[in-house]
């Protein structure tokens, strides 16, 4: 699953320069030129981190990433790019909300390394992941079928995160225990993996008539399976 990074830069050379070799290194790439495309571009796609340039027609990098960091409930990282190479404009920027700040010139080498370090702090809890329409966002510990709400407990959570990363495979009843009990003690028996799975199936299987999204694999345990992908 291929992490999204969120591009906000109004010079097309230096934007394109930097998908470039985002996606040379497997990050799924989204674009916006101003402030106020990037909302836009941010709300759709909800991007596991930003690179910001500052000096942005329509809505400022500093306005945006207080919009980012403020008015909304996800901890998205932002990495801000500007020519202001003062000591002073660089605690402005960490200091309204960025994780990262880099002034230019720079290397696309050294943006990747900055990316890298960032997400290595924050990236495996950003994903958002999608199928038949069915999504669940990690950060937000939301899911959501379509445009409804579902409210999982942490079990239930834990486990379709598990299968939603890992369409097709086959997880065991053992295997499935140690994933959402991995500190527990006690004996815990098949039936309570069982006891979770049928909840959360009453719970994403909306449509009697559509195949069942988490399936039974008789004598090795469950699967997800969806019909159709979208990242």
């Amino acid at each position: 699953m291929k992490q999204t990074i969120l591009v906000v830069e109004d010079d097309q050379m230096i934007r394109q320069l930097i998908k470039i070799y985002l996606e040379k290194n497997n990050y799924h790439v989204v674009e916006a030129e101003d402030g106020i495309q990037a909302k836009e571009v941010f709300l759709k796609h909800q991007p596991c981190l930003v690179i910001l340039d500052l000096m942005l027609p329509k809505l400022s990098g500093e306005e945006f990433c207080k919009w980012v960091k403020e008015g909304n409930d996800q901890e998205i990282s932002i990495i801000m790019l500007s020519a202001k190479a003062q000591v002073e404009d660089k605690i402005n920027g960490l200091r309204i909300g960025a994780d990262d700040y880099l002034t230019k010139p720079f290397e696309p080498e050294e943006l990747i390394a900055h990316v890298e370090a960032v997400l290595r702090r924050t990236g495996q809890y950003c994903q958002k992941i999608t199928f038949d329409g069915l999504s669940i966002k990690v950060r937000k510990g939301e899911v959501w079928d379509k445009d409804r709400p579902i409210h999982l407990t942490k079990h239930e959570f834990n486990l379709l995160y598990l299968f939603m990363q890992n369409p097709e495979v086959v997880f065991s009843r053992d295997q499935l225990i140690d994933h959402i009990y991995p500190t527990q003690e006690q004996v815990i028996h098949d039936r309570t993996i069982d006891a979770h799975i049928k909840k959360l199936r009453e719970k994403i299987e909306t449509i009697p008539s559509e195949p069942k999204r988490i399936q039974t694999v008789r004598g090795m345990g469950y699967k997800f399976v969806p019909n159709k992908t979208n990242a």
